[in-house]
């Protein structure tokens, strides 16, 4: 029988939580588990609360020839280094920009003094041209 140590995923939609079980390599990922040997919790903001292992139990079973997932691996190793990382602070909240009163009635009246010269020197050099 092919033992192997991995995530039973436990929880509700959108928040999952996950069981470190030793299962048989042929049971589903949610099915039936020899033993469970800890925890993880993606929810938790300590990272170093998410994870809970029974790391003499694992020792026993990766001992005995139980392999463990590449995720439950990259765990155990973070438990026994107890390299777990911060988590990033969020980004500060920042009120939206208003917009300036004054520097929009300024930009519509210089667009307008714009429009209205072009309009006034249009018609004169046609004429000059005309006349000519």
């Amino acid at each position: 029988m092919a033992v192997r140590i991995r995530m039973k995923r436990m929880g509700r939609r959108h928040r999952p939580f996950y069981r470190i079980c030793i299962m048989d390599q042929r049971s589903p990922r949610d099915g039936r588990a020899i033993e469970e040997v800890g925890f993880y919790d993606t929810s938790v903001a300590d990272k170093s609360q998410r994870v809970q292992l029974k790391m003499d139990r694992i020792e026993y079973w990766l001992s005995v020839g139980a392999q463990p997932s590449e995720k439950v691996n990259a765990l155990i190793r973070k438990v026994k280094k107890g390299r777990f990382g911060t988590a990033a602070p969020p980004p500060p909240m920042t009120a939206p920009k208003a917009p300036e009163p004054e520097a929009a009635a300024a930009e519509e009246s210089s667009a307008a003094d714009e429009s209205a010269s072009e309009s006034a020197e249009t018609p004169a050099d046609s004429g000059a041209e005309a006349e000519a």
